[in-house]
């Protein structure tokens, strides 16, 4: 099931371009939604597409659109990364 990349609750299971997200009132078919959206490939997507994509958070007309069957974890607060921080300290160490 998909979740909505702002605050990751669950999306509809049929997402058009005028689909928002029922919790928070994202956009639903975007980017950040899709299945395709790595940000390690050329223009964040894994499929050939002609032209980026310049808002990844706003709704588009994409063919290619399939929803993300995995979380990406919606908005963090600063404080959610205190974890990762004191364990980046433990390994590293301070300097």
């Amino acid at each position: 099931m998909a979740t909505c990349f702002e605050c990751g609750e669950p999306l509809p299971s049929r997402i058009y371009r005028n689909t928002l997200c029922e919790s928070c009132g994202a956009d639903a078919k975007v980017c950040l939604n899709c299945d395709f959206y790595d940000t390690g490939a050329q223009w964040q997507c894994r499929e050939t597409i002609s032209e980026p994509v310049r808002e990844k958070n706003r709704a588009n007309f994409c063919d290619f659109f399939r929803p993300a069957a995995v979380s990406r974890g919606g908005t963090k607060k600063p404080e959610d990364d205190r974890g990762a921080r004191d364990a980046f300290s433990r390994l590293f160490g301070d300097e």
